[in-house]
């Protein structure tokens, strides 16, 4: 199978790392930058969770026509750059599947204005990626990683993808019910980023105090409501796996916080400001969420 990984970030770059330490025909497709430039030059350097290191040679290109010949894309840009993104590659594709591994909500059906909608694939994984420096990933943390069709049946190229993940150490499962794992894992990144990247705080710091306690709870409770007014089956302990996956990574800085502290662009239009904007159709309050996107985009004008 031959895949391209587009977005040369944090968790493209763990991901199409891992695919090339196992030996898979893999291109990772980003930006001209300082990035890709050290990867194309002397490979990815590629920290493992237990502190291991190793240089991994790796084909990086800029140019979308990279993505022509490709069987599997595998779309892992920020979610506000999606359909920039899916532009300036569909033109290249052929019948290839594409898979989101994005953050928040609207991303696979942002990539269905520019492939056909059977061919798009959405799913979620809890790995942690660092992007410590030009050239150099750190794997911060295993995970679990779902795919599965978002618009039709799962068929064997979902398998044969979901297999190709697990060879290389993303240990994938094929689920029928991609949505309801997308918004799942959304509930579990309103619990987190948001209030982490404004108090400047790890994950952890959120289950050490009642403060931390009630901003988590509150954001995960209004999301459910919105997911289970959407129609989407969400887990009943949603607020217990959010705090279990604060605990587990608790001295992970979340993306939002990293990009907050960069000054960066974030997701929370994907994420907080999503839920609310769903919340308002349906008619469901969503105060907490709403107090956070707001905060947040101060934070990105200063």
């Amino acid at each position: 199978m031959r895949i391209v990984v587009l977005g040369a970030g944090s968790l493209g770059s763990l991901l199409a790392g891992a695919l090339a330490a196992a030996d898979a025909d893999v291109t990772l497709l980003g930006r001209e930058g300082e990035h890709v430039r050290r990867v194309r030059a002397d490979g990815l350097r590629f920290t493992h969770p237990d502190g291991r290191e190793e240089q991994i040679p790796l084909d990086a290109a800029t140019d979308p026509a990279a993505a022509a010949d490709a069987d599997l894309l595998v779309v892992c840009v920020k979610s506000y750059d999606t359909g920039d993104a899916l532009a300036g590659v569909a033109d290249h594709l052929d019948d290839a599947d594409v898979l989101t591994l994005q953050n928040g909500l609207g991303n696979a059906e942002t990539i269905a204005e520019y492939v056909p909608r059977e061919r798009v694939l959405a799913g979620t994984t809890t790995h942690g990626a660092v992007r410590e420096a030009p050239g150099h990933v750190r794997h911060a943390g295993r995970g679990d990683t779902t795919v599965g069709r978002y618009f039709a049946e799962n068929d064997a190229r979902v398998e044969a993808a979901a297999d190709c993940l697990t060879a290389a150490g993303i240990e994938t499962t094929v689920t029928d019910d991609p949505e309801s794992a997308v918004w799942t894992k959304v509930l579990v990144n309103v619990g987190i980023n948001a209030a982490t990247a404004l108090a400047r705080v790890p994950n952890g710091a959120l289950v050490e105090s009642e403060s931390g306690e009630r901003v988590l709870r509150r954001a995960v409770e209004e999301a459910t409501a919105v997911a289970r007014a959407e129609g989407v089956a969400v887990p009943e302990d949603a607020v217990e796996r959010t705090r279990a996956v604060a605990e587990r990574t608790a001295t992970n800085p979340s993306s939002m916080r990293q990009d907050v502290e960069r000054g960066r662009r974030t997701e929370v239009e994907a994420l907080h400001g999503a839920v609310v904007r769903r919340g308002a159709t349906h008619g469901v309050e969503t105060p907490v969420n709403e107090t956070l996107a707001d905060l947040v985009r101060l934070a990105e004008e200063k």
